[in-house]
């Protein structure tokens, strides 16, 4: 039974690996994003094109942090209410 649970873990990170956007991916998707804006690279608009791309993508993973802790009443748990 502990083989069958353990290739059935295996399995389940394997599947979920697979799920997840890599950094050189961003990358490639942002360029192309900004190539697309008329942006052309190597240049300051392109680079700043790529910088704005990011700095959105990490104030939405804020918010999307934030919006989760706050489901729980904060950090700690205090404040639940429920």
């Amino acid at each position: 039974m502990t083989i069958i649970r353990l290739a059935a873990g295996a399995m389940l990170a394997l599947a979920l690996s697979g799920c997840v956007t890599t950094e050189a991916q961003y990358r490639a998707i942002d360029e192309e994003r900004c190539r697309s804006y008329g942006f052309r690279a190597p240049g300051e608009a392109f680079s700043n094109c790529l910088l704005q791309l990011d700095l959105d993508r990490a104030a939405d993973r804020r918010y999307r942090f934030d919006r989760f802790d706050a489901s729980f009443g904060g950090p700690w748990g205090y404040g639940r209410r429920w």
